[in-house]
C-alpha cells in the first residue's frame, strides 16, 4: 500500500476555527508543497528534507492503527530531491517521522489508515538517532505529552515540525544531517464562536552528539554513524524558531504562550551563545512544558 497522490483532506488552515496558513518560506528557497491525509509537507529539494510539515490532530477521534513500516519515496518529486533509504542503510540512523505517525491518524477508519501510510513517505522523514532511551527527556516524550493532552481533553491541535537548516549541518551520503529540529503546537484557547489562537514552540538539539561522532562513510564500509545519544529538548519563544528558520510564523509568534522576549539574531541563538539558557527552557519532565 502506498500513499495517495490526492488526499481528500490535507492540512486545513481553518482547523482551529481561526486562520493558520502554512508558513511562508524564505525568499530564494525552492519548495514543493505535498498534501497528504490530514497533513502537508513543504519540501526543500536542495536540502532533500522538509522545510516545514503541518498536521491537524483531532484528539476526540484518534484511531489506533497498527504501525506498519512501509517507507516509500514520493512519486510527485524526483528521487534526488528526497533523503531516501540509502541514507539509513547499515548504520544507527533512524528515519525519524517529522509529522508524527499517530498525529494525523483520526476520523473514519479508512481515512485514518491512509493517514498512517502517508506518514511513511520519505519526504516526511529526517535522519535522527536510533536510540531513544531517556523517555520524556527526548523528542518522543514531548510528542507523547502533546498527543495525550489532546486525547484527554478531546482537543484539536495543529502541530508544525521540521529541521532547522544550518550551514554547519554535517554532510553524510549526499545529504546533511540537521543539528536541530523544531516543533510548534497550536490550539484554540477560546471557544468555537470566539476562537483565540495559542501556541508553544520547542527546539531539539543534537549538536553535541554530532560533533562527537565520525559521520564519514569510507568506500565499502558496512557500518557508519554511531548512535547520536540523548537529545536536548527546549521550550523556546516561537519568534526564535522564526529567526532560526526564516519562516513566516507571524500568527504563531503573536499567539505564543511564553512572555514576549527581546529580539534575537541568529548569532544570539547559535549553540553555546551567552544567555541562551536563560532564553530557552530546557525540558526535563512533562510538567516543565507550559501550555
Amino acid at each position: 500500500m502506498t500513499s495517495s497522490t490526492a488526499p481528500a483532506a490535507p492540512y486545513d488552515p481553518w482547523f482551529l476555527g481561526t486562520p493558520l496558513p502554512l508558513p511562508g518560506t524564505p525568499d530564494g528557497v525552492e519548495t514543493a508543497t505535498l498534501p497528504f491525509t490530514h497533513f502537508t509537507v513543504v519540501l526543500a529539494p536542495e536540502r532533500r528534507l522538509a522545510i516545514v510539515t503541518a498536521a491537524n490532530l483531532d484528539g476526540a477521534s484518534l484511531v489506533e492503527i497498527d504501525r506498519g513500516d512501509d517507507w516509500h519515496l514520493d512519486p510527485r518529486v524526483p528521487v534526488e530531491a528526497q533523503t531516501g533509504p540509502e541514507v539509513y542503510a547499515r548504520n544507527d540512523l533512524d528515519r525519524g517521522h517529522l509529522t508524527r505517525r499517530r498525529d494525523p491518524v483520526w476520523g473514519e477508519r479508512a481515512v485514518a489508515e491512509q493517514a498512517n501510510v502517508d506518514t511513511f513517505s520519505y519526504v516526511n522523514a529526517a535522519p535522527q538517532a536510533a536510540l531513544f532511551n531517556q523517555g520524556e527527556l527526548l523528542w518522543s516524550g514531548l510528542e507523547d505529552y502533546v498527543l495525550e493532552h489532546a486525547r484527554t481533553y478531546a482537543q484539536r491541535l495543529t502541530v508544525l515540525t521540521a529541521p532547522v537548516f544550518g550551514d554547519d549541518d554535517p554532510p553524510y551520503r549526499g545529504t546533511r544531517i540537521p543539528r536541530r529540529f523544531w516543533k510548534i503546537a497550536a490550539w484554540n484557547d477560546g471557544d468555537p464562536t470566539d476562537p483565540v489562537l495559542a501556541a508553544t514552540g520547542y527546539v531539539l538539539d543534537q549538536s553535541a552528539q554530532l560533533d562527537a561522532i565520525d559521520l564519514s562513510d569510507p568506500p565499502g564500509a558496512t557500518t557508519a554513524a554511531p548512535t547520536l545519544g540523548a537529545y536536548l529538548t527546549y521550550q523556546v519563544p516561537v519568534v526564535d524558531i522564526a529567526t532560526l528558520t526564516g519562516l513566516d510564523l507571524a500568527p504563531l509568534v503573536a499567539a505564543d504562550r511564553l512572555p514576549v522576549p527581546t529580539t534575537a539574531t541568529p548569532a544570539d541563538l547559535r549553540r553555546g551563545a551567552p544567555g541562551l539558557e536563560t532564553r530557552w527552557t530546557r525540558l526535563t519532565r512533562a510538567s516543565d512544558v507550559r501550555l
